[in-house]
């Protein structure tokens, strides 16, 4: 029973390893409690099965958690774990060939600084340069860079 006790111990501690650098990164509870439990599995062996059966247990299992931690990375196990695809889309991109300078609009959200505005009767996302205005305000293009559009409130 002492022997299903340790391998338990040890087994659970290398499971939260795994966990932890796999699923968890930074030093986070699970792996601390992961080395805990397997230090206490190791030390629960020098303690009830003498110093030569210690030494035998913390030579496994350090060769078996390395072992385990080499293939679970070199054998791609968890690439049907891992985000494949990305996002490559942007902000206004193709859509700004019908603004110019200087056109009017007027606020659909409230810009804080970034909201959504109306302009030659479509919608875009655009930025103020911090000025906070309500929805349905009068605005104008400032400047448009980058797929970016910069608006000035109108004060009239």
């Amino acid at each position: 029973m002492e022997w299903l006790t340790i391998a338990s111990l040890i087994l659970v501690g290398l499971v939260l390893l795994i966990i932890e650098i796999i699923f968890v990164p930074g030093t986070t509870l699970v792996g601390i409690v992961g080395f805990a439990l397997m230090m206490a599995g190791i030390v629960l062996t020098f303690r009830h099965h003498g110093t030569e059966a210690g030494w035998i247990s913390l030579g496994i299992t350090s060769v078996v958690s390395g072992a385990v931690l080499y293939l679970s990375f070199t054998t791609n196990v968890w690439s049907r774990f891992s985000l494949k695809s990305s996002i490559d889309g942007k902000v206004n991109e193709g859509e700004l060939i019908d603004l110019r300078e200087g056109m009017e609009g007027k606020a659909v959200s409230a810009l804080r600084p970034v909201g959504k505005a109306e302009l030659n009767n479509r919608t875009f996302e655009v930025r103020t340069l911090g000025t906070y205005l309500d929805s349905g305000s009068k605005i104008r293009i400032k400047k448009i860079s980058s797929h970016q559009i910069i608006v000035e409130p109108i004060n009239r």
